[in-house]
């Protein structure tokens, strides 16, 4: 699985990138469909409660499969827009095995 990432806003982080592809590839190992991700870490400077937003969106066979979060930490959002993506991905892999 290939995995993009993009700091909107700011420095980009070789231990953020680190950590999220690490949470990634056991997702692609649990879900062999997956074919690439796009990660975007943005910082809402408007959000003073939160502000740290993480973006990522799945490619595999069919729709892609899109989650965001917004948190006081990037590994928090980063932690909880994976979590949310597993919620999905369980659902399409049940669709999957309908068929």
């Amino acid at each position: 699985m290939t995995v993009n990432f993009q700091y909107v806003n700011i420095d980009a982080s070789s231990s953020l990138s680190a950590l999220t592809l690490e949470k990634l590839e056991k997702l692609a190992s649990k879900f062999e469909f997956l074919i690439s991700a796009q990660v975007y870490f943005k910082n809402d400077e408007k959000d003073h409660n939160a502000g740290k937003i993480c973006n990522i969106e799945l490619s595999l066979p069919g729709p892609r499969i899109f989650a965001t979060s917004n948190e006081k930490t990037y590994e928090a959002a980063m932690h909880e827009t994976i979590s949310d993506l597993t919620r999905q991905l369980k659902k399409r892999k049940e669709v999957y095995k309908t068929h």
